[in-house]
């Protein structure tokens, strides 16, 4: 027999109204006020993901679960967050998956930080540094919001000084300095091991990349990633106004032990 997957109280549910989305914990007596009407989300408990409820006027909210994406553009936030588009791409050039030790500088929002950990589970490991403490209180928040708070190590420590990791496979940079911590990370990292940064001006990665070519990486290359949605309709199909663009630069780099020459 199938057991339905339905939704309980304190789950986080997407519901997609009017092509809008609300990313919401189901707490019971809460009502949640929408441009369609209000929805009571008691209602929502015991409704199978895919159902479809209806606000006060009668309007259709679709219960959707939330994927990554809409964690990661839904976190409460004091930093600019790292788009799911820049994310995506260095979860594959880090080859991050179940078991990864993997070293990010900078928490912020812990946006990233989530998608990490939620990426090494079951018997990986993030360390996280930040020197803000009222960063590192948003980041342990919103890490723990997404379940995934047992797989994070927070350190309130500054990167640049030093890593306390040994043989780590991915060290992950979103910091004003990365070039900084390029010796450290040389330290950290085990033999093929990958360091990726993002820095929004061409000026850091400049530093970065002169950095990097002094302490035995190679593979070093640098690029963007944009995002553009279309409107599709028959005879009417073209690229919407709005598009992601330019984010970060991302800096791609592997460690050896020995460069020839």
């Amino acid at each position: 027999m199938v057991v339905e997957d339905v939704v309980d109280k304190g789950d986080k549910v997407l519901l997609y109204c009017d092509r809008k989305k609300f990313l919401i914990t189901i707490e019971p007596k809460r009502i949640l006020h929408t441009h369609i009407g209000m929805i009571n989300l008691e209602e929502v408990i015991g409704k199978r993901y895919g159902d479809v409820i209806t606000t006060h006027i009668g309007e259709k909210a679709y219960i959707l679960r939330p994927n990554l994406v809409d964690y990661v553009l839904n976190v409460k936030r004091r930093t600019q967050i790292v788009y799911p588009k820049d994310i995506g791409i260095i979860l594959l050039l880090g080859r991050i998956g179940p078991g990864s030790l993997v070293v990010e500088g900078g928490s912020g929002s812990g946006a990233m930080t989530g998608v990490l950990a939620y990426m090494v589970r079951p018997n990986g490991k993030v360390f996280s540094y930040e020197i803000r403490d009222e960063f590192l209180k948003i980041a342990k928040r919103n890490v723990k919001e997404l379940g995934v708070g047992d797989y994070v190590v927070f350190k309130h420590k500054d990167i640049t000084k030093g890593i306390d990791e040994e043989n780590v496979d991915v060290v992950v940079l979103d910091i004003a300095s990365p070039w900084l911590v390029v010796r450290h990370a040389a330290d950290a990292l085990k033999g093929g091991g990958y360091f990726i940064s993002l820095s929004p001006t061409i000026d850091q990665v400049e530093r970065t990349v002169s950095e990097l070519r002094k302490h035995n990486f190679i593979d070093i290359s640098v690029f963007e990633t944009f995002i553009r949605y279309w409107k599709v309709k028959e005879g009417e199909s073209r690229p919407l106004t709005f598009m992601v663009g330019h984010t970060e630069f991302i800096v791609f780099a592997r460690k050896v032990f020995e460069i020839e020459g």
